[in-house]
């Protein structure tokens, strides 16, 4: 027992954030587990698609989902930059967002760290109604296709997360907590990521997976999935370290809890405003 305790905690420290390298190209486990989420959410999507008899072409996953990542890809960025580094966009605003740094009169490519969850899915929604837009397709029609599969797809990047040692849990004396090598300190902490991984992700994809086939509006299972992400997220946070540059935001409150709060408003709102539109047809 005090073996697997001893490698449990101190498991973090013995993951190697690269998958492989080649050359000068480095793969790393973070963005790989991007490919992985999407590649999931494309082939349930397909799923549904070919057993449930929706309206949608084969092609359609696929041609949503190109739109969709590339709203992760900007969306993810520009909400970091804004909700979690404004002060060092402010100093230099052209440097937050390319992954070019200089020294010595020379420039190397230093690649972009920090991504926002909630910033992601601003961009996903903007890309998404863009191409609903093109493809003359309804808009929570085409979201409520992927929605169902989007948690297991998520439960993928936080394990990214985790193997980078990054977005650790608050110090904690429980025998759960692991010791995270970029982490100030040298505390046990709760590991928040593998936390959401598990509510945020597979637990949320089991309901909302579960009840696809049985919702009662077109709309209800994407405001859900909002209602509930930003629900388990908001607690999930008061296991997780705020951001060391923000801090608490409001009272004792995290930014992601007050990105959760309005996430779970808007859950509700689309909920009621699906409501009110399927009562009128």
């Amino acid at each position: 027992m005090n073996d697997f305790l001893a490698w449990w905690q101190h498991l973090p420290s013995q993951m190697n954030p690269v998958f492989f390298t080649i050359g000068p190209v480095t793969i790393r486990w973070y963005g790989t587990m991007y490919i992985v989420a999407f590649t999931i959410v494309y082939l349930l999507s397909r799923y549904r698609i070919a057993t449930e008899k929706l309206k949608f072409d084969k092609s359609f996953p696929g041609d949503a989902l190109t739109w969709a990542m590339a709203g992760v890809l900007l969306g993810g960025r520009i909400g970091y930059v804004l909700f979690y580094g404004f002060h060092d966009f402010l100093a230099n605003p052209i440097g937050s967002f390319l992954p070019i740094a200089s020294s010595n009169g020379s420039c190397r490519f230093s690649g972009i760290s920090g991504m926002s969850y909630h910033g992601a899915l601003i961009g996903v929604v903007i890309a998404l109604f863009i191409f609903t837009r093109k493809s003359r397709s309804g808009f929570f029609e085409t979201v409520d296709l992927f929605i169902p599969a989007v948690p297991l797809g998520y439960t993928f990047g936080r394990l990214g997360n985790f193997i980078n040692g990054e977005l650790y849990g608050r110090i904690t004396t429980s025998a759960i907590g692991m010791y995270f090598p970029l982490a100030p300190g040298t505390e046990l902490r709760f590991p928040s990521q593998l936390f959401e991984a598990l509510f945020e992700g597979i637990v949320l994809f089991v309901l909302l997976w579960s009840i696809r086939k049985k919702t009662p509006w077109t709309g209800f299972i994407s405001g859900l999935y909002l209602f509930g992400y930003g629900f388990v997220r908001f607690f999930i946070e008061f296991f997780r370290e705020p951001d060391a540059q923000l801090g608490f935001v409001f009272f004792s409150f995290s930014m992601g809890q007050v990105l959760c709060f309005l996430m779970m408003a808007a859950g509700i709102a689309i909920l009621l405003v699906t409501r009110l539109s399927s009562l009128r047809k």
